[in-house]
């Protein structure tokens, strides 16, 4: 049986994780054993967002632990196919279950995803397709109609708009059911958004239904009709081996649903986790197109604060292309009492022990969401935590991977025998007791060690599509962490220290910016980031940046403010310091005081998490980069 996804699908670089006799696999067994998964993934027939192509497969994979798989699945696709499918392939996943598995639907491309904290993958294949790919073990016993017992919340996306797969037609929608363990589903009523609708809520009220499981999977049988807006005919389902977690779709449709079991007492959702999803802005539907994308990535929840990370596959209607980028985004919670909550664009529900949440899109922003407890990680002697590995400036996750020239921070145990920070510039490849950090084999320039915490700079020569890292602490390694090399992965420096809060940035007479004195409309302002990649003229590992002449980002730097660009006039390294990119940028004039997320982009990264306080007097500007941020900012030097 031929699958096959249309061109704009396809013909995007296998970057990333292609380098697989590199990947660390010492989280391979992570995957071990037979899992219901099912895969629904999309083609683009042109940039308006009508869909080519859809393919839906579902059924069994085995893992045999050790890096090759097998399917017994069901494949329903857009270009007649329906029945048996068969493929093998292989997968390679880190100590962090961070990793990726050959497509089954698309040759030479690859699915990459993570493995939860229940040993449950979820994944999307970014770089080649768009799609949404979840697996979860097969229960032992197998579960059975008993098993599933309620409430859940469930959310649901359906791109393929009844079959014509235009955008006018896509939906999200979220609903809860109360299975009983006996086949009933009592009557429910479901919430949703239908892409031409726009803002406008669209019920839909359906009665009793039935529901059976047979060999450890399920069946729902919702009532087929005509007026059915959101859910119509069988779906199937599958559940986790715990039974708090579902998801599944019709067998001849090209939907996705995911689900989680409500939790008793109050609800918790705190600490990494990692998700996937897919989401389509029909705002510009008016404009005669949609936007999609699909993803995975990993987020910190924390005391009500977010700091995410999505790998997304876009298309661009503008631009015409399908491209490929990463996206750090900082977001905000406060848990309902029956563990819900919103925001702008997404409703969300996390379940039992806080583990599982689930998103539906508000419209006009469409999409679905699954995020997962990430699994615990531990070793001993010199050690690096395999999620421990981020962005020095934005504390954006792991997944979001490594640029050359980028200040990083790790975090691990016994990194050091003592606290260090580098006396002068450049910054040396040995500090403190014998400590040494390597990418790829190359000592890179180290700004801070100690038993806890180590801040380098990946070197400029990392030109590689992986990276390992690795510590040598007095003569002893450490395990090697593996993550994807990007062009750019930009994070904004913030007072306080950690992402969340106002961005690192200086007025003309190198004063703070800030809630007492806020950058002004049409005022140019300094910004400190890292992670803006390869620079010219080039310079040193470690080194401070030059004053005559500059060096600047080889890449083009663009920023927004409140979603309005902010002219960018100059991007490059801080001249006289180390570790330390410099973004001079001019606040757009149409803007009303208040604050508002600064965006800092590169070809193939965005990080919108920093804020910028906007004032409304008028203020002078920055003509050049200015010399010193020492004092308000945390990795980097001055030059001595």
């Amino acid at each position: 049986m031929k699958l096959a996804f249309g061109a704009l699908a396809l013909c995007l670089a296998a970057a990333g994780l292609a380098d697989a006799q590199t990947w660390d696999t010492s989280g391979n067994n992570l995957l071990n054993g037979t899992y219901y998964f099912r895969e629904t993934g999309y083609g683009l027939g042109d940039y308006v967002g009508d869909l080519q192509y859809a393919v839906s497969l579902y059924g069994n994979i085995t893992f045999n632990g050790n890096g090759s798989y097998t399917m017994n699945a069901t494949v329903y696709d857009s270009n007649g196919n329906y029945g048996s499918y068969s493929p093998s392939g292989t997968y390679a996943i880190s100590a962090s279950g961070y990793g990726y598995i050959s497509s089954p639907v698309s040759q030479g491309a690859l699915v990459y995803g993570l493995v939860s904290q229940g040993g449950i993958f979820i994944g999307s294949a970014t770089e080649a397709y768009f799609d949404m790919f979840v697996a979860a073990p097969v229960a032992s016993p197998a579960a059975t109609t008993s098993t599933f017992k309620g409430p859940y919340w469930v959310a649901g996306m359906d791109l393929s708009g009844s079959g014509s797969g235009s955008p006018l037609y896509t939906s999200s929608f979220m609903y809860q059911i109360s299975p009983d363990g006996a086949g009933n589903i009592p009557a429910f009523n479901i919430s949703g958004y239908i892409g031409q609708n726009g803002t406008q809520v669209i019920p839909q009220t359906l009665g009793a239904v039935k529901y059976v499981f047979q060999n450890g999977a399920g069946v729902i049988n919702y009532p087929v009709s005509n007026n059915a807006v959101f859910l119509d005919g069988q779906e199937y389902v599958y559940i986790s081996s715990d039974g708090n977690f579902i998801f599944g779709g019709g067998p001849q449709a090209w939907d996705f649903f995911v689900g989680v079991r409500v939790g008793s007492g109050s609800p918790t959702f705190s600490g990494l986790f990692y998700q996937a999803g897919m989401d389509e802005d029909a705002s510009t539907l008016s404009a005669g197109y949609a936007t999609l994308d699909t993803y995975y990535g990993a987020l910190d929840a924390i005391s009500g604060s977010v700091i995410g990370h999505q790998r997304l596959q876009y298309s661009s209607a503008a631009a015409a292309t399908v491209g490929v980028s990463g996206y750090t985004y900082s977001d905000s919670y406060a848990l309902k009492s029956d563990g819900t909550y919103t925001n702008p664009t997404m409703r969300y529900a996390v379940g039992a022990n806080g583990a599982i949440r689930i998103g539906s899109g508000i419209g006009p922003e469409l999409g679905i969401n699954v995020a997962l407890a990430a699994p615990s990680v531990s070793g001993n002697g010199v050690f690096i935590f395999p999620t421990g590995v981020v962005n020095a400036a934005s504390n954006a996750p792991f997944t979001a991977g490594l640029s050359p020239g980028e200040l990083v921070t790790l975090y691990g145990q016994n990194l050091s025998d003592a606290t260090h920070a580098a006396p002068s510039l450049p910054f040396p490849t040995t500090l403190g007791n014998n400590v040494q950090v390597k990418v790829n084999g190359t000592p890179a320039p180290i700004y801070f060690v100690s038993s806890g915490e180590i801040s380098f700079l990946i070197p400029y020569g990392t030109n590689t599509s992986i990276a390992g890292i690795q510590v040598i602490n007095n003569g002893t390694a450490s395990n090697t962490v593996t993550l994807p090399v990007h062009i750019t992965t930009p994070g904004v420096f913030t007072n306080p220290v950690g992402g969340l809060g106002t961005a690192a940035a200086l007025h003309a007479d190198y004063s703070l910016v800030n809630s007492a004195k806020p950058a002004q409309p049409g005022e140019t302002i300094q910004v400190f980031v890292t992670g803006l990649g390869a620079v010219s003229p080039a310079v040193a590992d470690g080194a401070a940046g030059p004053d005559n002449p500059l060096s600047t980002t080889s890449n083009t730097i663009t920023a927004f403010i409140n979603n309005q660009q902010a002219t960018v006039t100059y991007a490059g390294l801080a001249p006289d310091l180390g570790g330390l990119y410099q973004v001079n940028l001019t606040v757009p004039t149409g803007l009303a005081s208040g604050t508002y997320v600064l965006d800092i982009s590169g070809p193939d990264s965005d990080s919108a998490i920093a804020t910028i306080p906007v004032g409304t007097a008028s203020s002078s500007s920055a003509e050049a980069p200015g010399p010193s941020f020492l004092a308000h900012r945390r990795g980097g030097a001055e030059k001595k």
